[in-house]
């Protein structure tokens, strides 16, 4: 039997219908009850942000600050031709496309748990979410000593790994150690906007795809996922901006050893370990611009109605 659900993908060929006066007042409320904070954020990150891009067309190292001289785009064209920073570009990318696709399925796995699960429902989503509690450098911290071969269990625990295997000797260990203790603290943060998704499923819609002797897995993937388009763009929109910043298990972990530095290492590398500010702040303001790329590009694939998943059109 053919199951026919209505999704948004299948009203995607109807006529949108006109925005409702009530809709247009909820909008205005909502621009009014944003304003206050949008202002306030302007003005906490506008200077810094000014100051970097100013001190970015300046050569200007903190050792010798009298010396501060004014050279155009000549740290811009540094860094971009400069191979180190398009290795770590590509490393950050490797970081993050790895990273969340693990955590989208993961939590969407913990996200059906936790919003089907009936007995002790509380107890089990503060169990899966005690990771996000934890903060980063601690559990940075606890996962370099989990994959040190001297006293770290990890290579006991799995049997294709010899006893005195050092995961933080070559690039490619490292890089997954430091994934897989980035995937165990941000998972339970992509399960909790997924399961706000799961919750704007209607059950009706469910139960009639059953009825029409749809498989579990049909009902996944022609009715909930459809569902949860929206949701599941701002989980990976979030998560990829945030994964495509770190830093912090790397510095702990590694420190930047073994290939495993990010741009956001490399920036700080330049800004405080060399007290060079003007390639700094460049670096700065080109991993600003990275992130809205990848902003726009994970926007434009998903390419989300948000006005009609709202139900407006």
């Amino acid at each position: 039997m053919t199951t026919t659900v209505a999704t948004p993908a299948t009203q995607a060929g109807r006529q949108p219908q006109e925005v409702s006066d009530r809709t247009r007042a909820e909008n205005r409320l909502g621009m009014k009850l944003v304003a206050p904070a949008l202002v306030v954020m302007l003005v906490v990150t506008a200077f810094p942000i000014l100051r970097a891009l100013w001190l970015s067309f300046y050569n200007y190292s903190l050792t010798a600050p009298e010396d501060r001289q004014f050279i155009g785009i000549d740290n811009y064209v540094t860094a971009l031709t400069d191979s180190l920073f398009w290795r770590d570009i590509g490393m950050t990318v490797i970081y993050m496309l790895v990273t969340v696709a693990f955590e989208l399925v993961i939590g969407f796995a913990f996200a059906m748990i936790m919003h089907r699960v009936i007995f002790a429902r509380g107890i089990i989503r503060t169990s899966i979410l005690i990771p996000y509690g934890i903060i980063t450098v601690v559990s940075g911290f606890a996962w370099q000593f989990a994959f040190t071969y001297q006293n770290g269990f990890i290579n006991g625990w799995l049997p294709f790994v010899s006893a005195d295997f050092n995961w933080f000797g070559d690039t490619v260990p490292a890089v997954i150690a430091i994934m897989v203790s980035e995937i165990w603290k941000t998972t339970p943060f992509m399960s909790l906007l997924l399961l706000a998704g799961l919750a704007q499923v209607s059950e009706d819609m469910i139960e009639a795809a059953k009825v029409d002797g749809a498989t579990w897995w049909q009902r996944l993937f022609k009715v909930i996922l459809p569902n949860m388009r929206a949701a599941i763009m701002v989980a990976v929109l979030f998560r990829a901006l945030d994964a495509y910043r770190i830093f912090d298990n790397i510095f702990v972990m590694t420190a930047g050893a073994q290939g495993t530095e990010s741009i956001s290492f490399l920036t700080y590398r330049q800004s405080i370990e060399q007290f060079q500010l003007g390639m700094g702040s460049a670096l700065a303001v080109l991993l600003f611009l990275s992130v809205l790329l990848v902003a726009f590009i994970i926007v434009k694939l998903f390419r989300v109605d948000l006005a009609q998943a709202r139900g407006e059109s």
